[in-house]
C-alpha cells in the first residue's frame, strides 16, 4: 500500500488528507485497528523514532507518551518499578510487569495530567502486560513493531474495536533528506541522524568532573527526548525516565521552570502524606490524578473546601504546607537535565538546583557561559558541553 487516506488534517476543515510515499514504495506501516488521523501519525512517527533511539542507546525496552507532537514528560526505559512508583502510577494492583510494560507505566505515569489521551510508541513487540496496561488508560492509539496475538485481542476491546493500532516495519530506514511544505514552499534538509552516546558528554566544563554511568544514561535519555520535542525545550530525567519536560516555550527559563515544576510534582506525589490521601472508593484514576495535582499545588482549596472534599475523600486531608513541600523536595537529588540549546543565564541553573539537578548537558556557546558554569560550581554540579544544538520543529 503506497498511500492511506485520512479522515482530515490537523483540523476537520482541512481536507483532503493522506499519507503516502513519494517514491512509489509501500508505506512502512499497517493499520491493524481504528482509523488514525493526521496528528495521530505525527505523534506515532515522532514517538517511534524516539523509542527506537532510546532502545539503541540503552539496550532496554523503551516507551513514550506523545501529545501534539511532543513527549509529555514521558519517555522511559524498562527498569523495574519500586513499590512507591507502582503506587503513584496506579499499577500496584498488576503485580510484576514486563520490562516493556514497566517502561510504559513510567512514561504514562511521570506526568499523568499531560499524558491523558496520549499516543503511545513502543520499541518492542507489544506483550500482554503492556496491552493490559494500555487497555485501562485513556489513549488515542499505539505504534509498535508488532503485537502478540493475545495482546492484540486485549487492545481490540478498547473503543469497541476502534482503538488505533499501528504496526511499523522496524527495518524501515527513511531517505537521508527530508522535505516539508509550508505556504506552498518546499523546505529541504538532511535528517538529524546525530548519535548520542557516552562520548557526547566527554567535555565536562565544571569543577566537578564526575558524571557516573547511570547519569550518562539519564543525560542520553534527556538529549534523545529533546531531539523529538518541540523547541525550545529542556528535559529532567531521573532513574531512566523523563520526569519533567518543558516544550515549545519562547524563553528558555520558562522551559526550565515548566519542566522543573513537572519534576517537582512527580517527586511530591511520592511524599508519604500524598500517598496516604484517603480517597473514597470508586474514584476514577483521572479524578484522583486531578485531585492530587490540585492538592500538591497552590490551588489546594479547590479540593479541600467544604462541600468539595466530601466528594473525593473519606475525611478532610490536612493542608500540604509550603514548608512541608520544600522539605520533601530538598530530598530529591541526582537528577539529570538536558537542554536543546545553551542556557543564556545562570537563572536556569538556580531553578534546576531547586529540583535536585546534579548533572547537566547543554551545547554551550553563550556569551555568558562563564556565568552558567560559575552557577553550576556554586552547587557542585557536573556539566558537559555537547557542542550540538538539538532544535526540533
Amino acid at each position: 500500500m503506497n498511500e492511506l487516506e485520512l479522515k482530515y488534517g490537523c483540523n476537520p476543515n482541512q481536507k483532503p488528507s493522506r499519507i503516502y510515499m513519494k517514491d512509489g514504495s509501500d508505506l512502512p506501516i499497517k493499520v491493524l485497528m481504528g482509523r488514525p488521523g493526521y496528528i495521530n501519525f505525527l505523534d506515532a512517527f515522532n514517538g517511534w523514532q524516539l523509542v527506537s533511539e532510546l532502545k539503541k542507546a540503552t539496550g532496554l525496552p523503551a516507551a513514550t507518551s506523545f501529545k501534539h507532537v511532543s513527549p509529555e514528560a514521558c519517555a522511559a526505559v524498562g527498569l523495574p518499578l519500586d513499590e512507591t512508583l507502582a503506587k503513584i502510577y496506579w499499577v500496584d494492583d498488576l503485580g510484576e510487569l514486563s520490562p516493556l510494560a514497566s517502561a510504559y507505566a513510567r512514561a504514562r505515569g511521570a506526568d499523568r495530567m499531560s499524558s491523558f489521551g496520549d499516543f503511545i510508541a513502543l520499541s518492542d513487540v507489544c506483550d500482554v502486560d503492556t496491552a493490559r496496561l494500555i487497555k485501562r488508560e485513556v489513549s488515542d492509539g499505539v505504534i509498535a513493531p508488532g503485537y502478540e496475538p493475545e495482546a492484540l485481542e486485549i487492545l481490540a476491546q478498547k473503543k469497541k474495536g476502534n482503538y488505533n493500532v499501528i504496526q511499523i516495519d522496524p527495518n524501515y530506514v527513511p531517505a537521508p533528506t527530508e522535505h516539508k511544505d509550508v505556504f506552498g514552499i518546499t523546505f529541504e534538509q538532511g535528517r538529524n541522524e546525530l548519535k548520542i552516546d557516552d562520548d557526547f558528554f566527554s567535555n565536562i566544563v565544571t569543577e566537578n568532573k564526575e558524571i557516573p554511568d547511570h547519569a550518562k544514561r539519564d543525560l542520553a535519555i534527556s538529549m534523545i527526548t529533546l531531539k523529538y520535542t518541540q523547541s525550545n525545550s529542556v528535559c529532567y530525567v531521573k532513574d531512566g525516565q523523563a520526569i519533567g519536560i518543558g516544550a515549545g516555550q519562547q524563553s528558555r527559563i520558562h522551559c526550565t521552570r515548566l519542566a522543573g515544576q513537572k519534576a517537582d510534582n512527580w517527586w511530591l506525589r511520592q511524599c508519604p502524606k500524598v500517598l496516604a490521601l484517603p480517597f473514597k472508593e470508586g474514584i476514577k484514576r483521572a479524578d484522583r490524578d486531578n485531585a492530587i495535582d490540585l492538592y500538591i499545588g497552590e490551588e489546594y482549596m479547590d479540593v479541600l473546601a467544604d462541600g468539595t472534599w466530601e466528594n473525593i475523600f473519606t475525611e478532610k486531608p490536612e493542608v500540604f504546607t509550603r514548608e512541608e513541600k520544600r522539605a520533601w523536595l530538598d530530598k530529591l537529588t541526582g537528577v539529570a537535565l538536558g537542554s536543546d540549546a545553551f542556557f543564556p543565564f545562570g537563572d536556569n541553573i538556580e531553578r534546576a538546583h531547586k529540583s535536585g539537578v546534579t548533572y547537566i548537558a547543554e551545547p554551550g556557546g553563550s556569551i555568558r557561559d562563564d556565568n552558567v558554569i560559575d552557577t553550576c560550581n556554586k552547587y557542585n554540579m557536573a556539566m558537559a558541553f555537547t557542542g550540538i544544538r538539538l532544535f526540533h520543529h
